[in-house]
């Protein structure tokens, strides 16, 4: 099943049921008000959302409406934890290899990982505010997955079973501000403000046989400004696995349902053409394609964002149909008075 949440005025909004297809909806009144209350008791609750699913998907649902992604915040527009990884390595490569430094055998095995806001997510039209285009504004797509109650000391396998909804994510990063951050050795804060999510999420067998061993074997496509720029595979590149990236986190704490997990930048590697490396996927930050240029041409020519950008990601099954429907976002500067 798709879920979402529409304004209504509210911090955390109602939950509506989505159809396959993204077409219409139906508010879960009666079930549940919001996504949080069923992920707290998701083996009462989801059956019958699961029943309003189907009646909907027939044609059937007596009070249905025209489905519109402008009215979504983010599935859980607040969350218990948003923590998000470095699953796709290639991505770590690239950074590292631009500024002439070594990947620590350690980012093999153990995933890289850090623990963002989750207290103002925005939705996925919503603006992306930012107070300076000196900050370097950077979009990051990426999937994520909500989790159910996963123990402390759960393994990967067991983590897997943990997850119950999946998600798209714009995890905006401040580039600017990130290397003097990391320089005090406590991580990120400032340079990474709200994230946005996809207009809906969706049930694991929504996916299919995309969802295979905790990866999504679809392709993510990025658009800035009208133009594609990434149509890179989220799958068999994924270094560590959502069950891995959750594990990381049980190792010394139970994870608690309505926690969010982020994979990181969706990365693909490189190909060898005439003897010079290219990248035909192309990519899900601009970072990215930074570190590309710098290791191709010795400095990065692509700026970052500015206000009146705009940034559209999206997933679509091997249907040609949007899986979670897309992230449409424009860069906008903060209103003073």
């Amino acid at each position: 099943m798709k879920l979402a949440t529409y304004k209504d005025g509210s911090r955390d909004g109602q939950l509506v049921v989505v159809s396959r297809d993204l077409s219409t909806a139906h508010y879960a009144t009666g079930i549940a008000q919001t996504l949080q209350q069923v992920l707290d008791d998701w083996n009462f609750l989801a059956p019958q959302l699961q029943d309003l699913s189907v009646t909907l998907n027939h044609g059937k649902a007596r009070h249905a409406f025209a489905f519109d992604p402008a009215m979504c915040m983010a599935p859980l527009p607040r969350a218990y934890q948003w923590a998000d990884g470095s699953a796709y390595l290639n991505h770590v490569e690239l950074v590292r290899a631009a500024r002439q430094s070594e990947v620590p055998q350690s980012f093999y095995t153990d995933p890289l990982m850090y623990q963002g806001g989750s207290d103002d997510f925005i939705g996925p039209c919503d603006p992306v505010v930012v107070a300076s285009e000196d900050f370097g504004i950077d979009f990051e797509a990426e999937i994520a997955v909500v989790t159910g109650d996963v123990p402390m000391g759960s393994s990967p396998e067991q983590a897997l079973d943990g997850v119950r909804l999946l998600m798209l994510a714009n995890d905006v990063s401040l580039r600017n501000l990130i290397p003097a951050e990391l320089a005090k050795g406590f991580g990120f804060f400032q340079s990474k403000p709200a994230t946005a999510f996809s207009p809906v999420a969706v049930t694991p067998d929504e996916l299919g046989d995309a969802w295979q061993g905790g990866r999504v074997h679809l392709t993510l496509q990025s658009t800035w400004n009208g133009r594609k720029v990434g149509m890179c595979d989220a799958g068999p590149e994924m270094t560590f696995h959502f069950g891995q990236l959750i594990a990381h986190i049980c190792k010394t704490r139970n994870v608690r349902a309505g926690s969010i997990v982020g994979s990181g930048t969706v990365s693909n590697q490189a190909v060898e053409v005439n003897g010079r490396k290219e990248w035909p996927k192309g990519y899900s930050c601009i970072a990215e394609k930074r570190a590309i240029e710098t290791i191709l041409d010795g400095k990065p020519s692509t700026g970052f964002m500015k206000y009146g950008d705009t940034i559209r990601i999206e997933m679509k099954g091997r249907d040609g149909q949007s899986v979670f429907g897309a992230i449409d976002q424009e860069i906008a500067p903060l209103a003073t008075d």
